[in-house]
């Protein structure tokens, strides 16, 4: 694809997350890493390079936070949409419905992630939901 075209951004950026994912690979205990483990792979080199582009942009390089932004985005186009508040909060109250009241935190999150992959929602926004759902 991008080596035909000679697209050296989407080529290099592509190399450096297929080597995160092979390293995952060694380092895993099993065979091969999951699809979830690449999903989450690629979401934190798109979060790492946004970051960049940040620090980039204070430090008045636009040069290299532009070249960071363009990495971020042609790794974002690989990954699945992330849930909405809506649907967490609606995975949640499914959850709920079903566990007994005063059912602690861990076992709620457990429930959730044996439903939903970790790799579509951000952990820190689905604790949020979760204590607005529990404290009214």
């Amino acid at each position: 694809m991008s080596s035909k075209n000679k697209d050296t951004l989407a080529s290099t950026t592509l190399r450096a997350v297929l080597a995160e994912v092979y390293a995952a690979d060694k380092a895993s205990k099993d065979e091969k890493v999951s699809s979830s483990a690449i999903l989450s792979i690629l979401r934190k080199a798109a979060t790492r390079r946004t970051e960049s582009a940040s620090q980039f942009a204070a430090a008045e390089r636009p040069d290299l936070a532009d070249k960071e932004l363009r990495e971020a985005n042609l790794l974002s186009g690989f990954l699945p949409p992330m849930l909405s508040e809506a649907e967490i909060d609606s995975h949640l109250s499914k959850i709920l419905a079903q566990l007994p009241s005063g059912e602690k935190p861990g076992m709620i999150f457990k429930e959730f992630y044996t439903v939903i992959d970790k790799s579509t929602v951000d952990p820190a926004l689905v604790k949020k939901r979760l204590d607005v759902l529990l404290n009214p």
